[in-house]
């Protein structure tokens, strides 16, 4: 199993900040080993987060995205206890779920 995300959430009048920082590799499949060889590519394709059960942010990424990803982003509504779940499925089926509660 991937390694756990780091993430946080804070609301300030009535806006929720999330910032998130993901653990994987992000092999593009064009990068070579020592030995000449080409390096499967292995990245995330998706990534969804959900406030309250509610999707509140989707995207679609390819193999541009650097290795350990940051994201950052604002939504309206959120309160302090609110739970924020980040979900996120790579090109070889792996998926990685954690979650934090809003500050």
């Amino acid at each position: 199993m991937p390694n756990p995300m780091k993430i946080r959430a804070t609301a300030k009048d009535g806006v929720t900040e999330v910032k998130v920082l993901m653990n994987h590799e992000m092999e593009t499949g064009f990068r070579k080993d020592s030995s000449g060889a080409v390096i499967p590519a292995w990245f995330i394709t998706d990534v969804t987060a959900k406030l309250k059960d509610k999707v509140v942010m989707q995207a679609q990424w390819g193999a541009s995205v650097s290795k350990n990803p940051f994201l950052a982003f604002k939504i309206k509504g959120g309160a302090a206890g609110d739970k924020v779940v980040v979900t996120w499925t790579d090109n070889k089926g792996e998926t990685r779920t954690d979650e934090t509660t809003i500050a």
